[in-house]
């Protein structure tokens, strides 16, 4: 009886279905991780225009209304929705400011949502 040495095509044939396997699942998860990094750019991006709606309302010294204010914003070559309102506090001298960020107007829920108080100068 001779014996061979090597592989039979069984094993050939699983250790082709490991490898693909783990092919499959090196490429799903690094899709994944792409569009997680696109989601937390534009989260971030988000963040720094409320913030910096805010600074600018703050150093207008702006009392806010209570009713929601907006516009469309160029930033980061992009086109963003930001709105804001004032939002009454226990003390009458004090408000209140909610800023958010939307990729579009009409977005269910925004990207991100800033509060800062007010004091009526």
């Amino acid at each position: 009886m001779t014996r061979h040495n090597g592989m039979t095509l069984l094993e050939v044939m699983v250790a082709l279905m490991v490898f693909a396997l783990v092919g499959l699942t090196l490429l799903q998860t690094t899709a994944q991780q792409a569009g997680a990094l696109g989601h937390m750019e534009e989260k971030m991006l988000a963040n720094w225009l409320a913030d910096n709606q805010q600074a600018q309302l703050h150093l207008e010294q702006w009392w806010p209304e209570k009713h929601w204010t907006g516009k469309e914003v160029q930033f980061a070559g992009r086109t963003w929705s930001v709105r804001w309102q004032g939002v009454d506090t226990m003390d009458s001298r004090l408000r209140a400011l909610d800023v958010e960020v939307r990729r579009q107007e009409n977005d269910p829920a925004p990207l991100i949502t800033l509060r800062s108080y007010v004091v009526r100068p």
